[in-house]
């Protein structure tokens, strides 16, 4: 999972565990049994329990019984369990299938759906796996052009902001697409502006360094001084780095202007 942004559904299923935490069931308590006439919706609430509980042999059952009746939620979380080896043996063939049911059966999908996150994440997922290949696998080797249409995907069809960064890079980097910085601004443009914090922090030092793009300084200052406000602790120490060499690079007036327009823009948004 991306670590920027987790909007709706997507919050929902990995807060899930902690929902149903009233329901909290014990690893040796007796599980109910998965029969035919057991739903989707409620298996995919008695695999969260299981999960919570730390009954992963069960969780895993449950959860595969939801994803059989094409409960999305449940194959993103199996995908999720698989990719990280949480509770099961790390296997990136098995993540991908799972992200892979998801994203053919709902590519079209109401893009404003309650799921939405959930389904463009699994394209961002698809996407990361094309990018950087499988190891050992035949059907899923490097391959950056298929990584550039998951992510496109995501980014146009579902305004999916860890997509839309992925694709900024690709386009800044060359990589599955023509190069191309101009592309690489406008989609981080679109990215900061949902509060991406990676967006925000290159698409300041892309602005300050006007390496291939039109120098703004003031701007580029205004989103590093966003990013560093709002950066989590696997993003802060690189956007703190960038945030250090912007300030050497800027003056005294348009440190205060930037600041200025960064305090503007988070009240706006809050």
């Amino acid at each position: 999972m991306s670590k920027h942004l987790i909007t709706g559904a997507l919050a929902l299923c990995l807060a899930a565990p902690v929902v149903l935490a009233a329901g909290h069931v014990r690893a040796d308590d007796k599980q109910p049994e998965l029969t035919d006439d057991v739903g989707p919706v409620k298996a995919f609430r008695i695999g969260a329990r299981a999960y919570l509980s730390g009954d992963f042999r069960y969780a895993l059952k449950a959860l595969e019984h939801a994803a059989k009746a094409g409960h999305a939620m449940a194959m993103w979380k199996l995908g999720k369990m698989y990719a990280e080896g949480d509770g099961v043996a790390e296997d990136d063939q098995r993540a991908f299938d799972y992200f892979r049911q998801i994203a053919n059966a709902h590519a079209d999908d109401n893009p404003h759906s309650q799921f939405a996150s959930v389904y463009s994440n699994a394209f961002v997922q698809l996407g990361n796996y094309y990018k950087a290949g499988i190891p050992g696998s035949q059907e899923v080797p490097q391959n950056y052009g298929e990584a550039a249409r998951m992510y496109m995907h995501a980014a146009t069809y579902f305004g999916d902001a860890d997509a839309q960064y992925e694709l900024a890079r690709m386009y800044l980097e060359g990589n599955g697409v023509p190069r191309d910085a101009a592309q690489s601004v406008r989609w981080l443009y679109s990215a900061a502006k949902k509060g991406h914090v990676a967006s925000q922090a290159l698409l300041g030092d892309m602005l300050i360094s006007g390496v291939d793009v039109h120098p703004r300084p003031v701007e580029g200052l205004k989103w590093l001084l966003i990013a560093k406000d709002h950066a989590g602790p696997s993003d802060r120490d690189w956007v703190l780095s960038l945030h250090f060499k912007a300030m050497q690079a800027t003056s005294s007036e348009q440190q205060l202007e930037a600041t200025s327009a960064a305090s503007a823009w988070t009240e706006s948004s809050d």
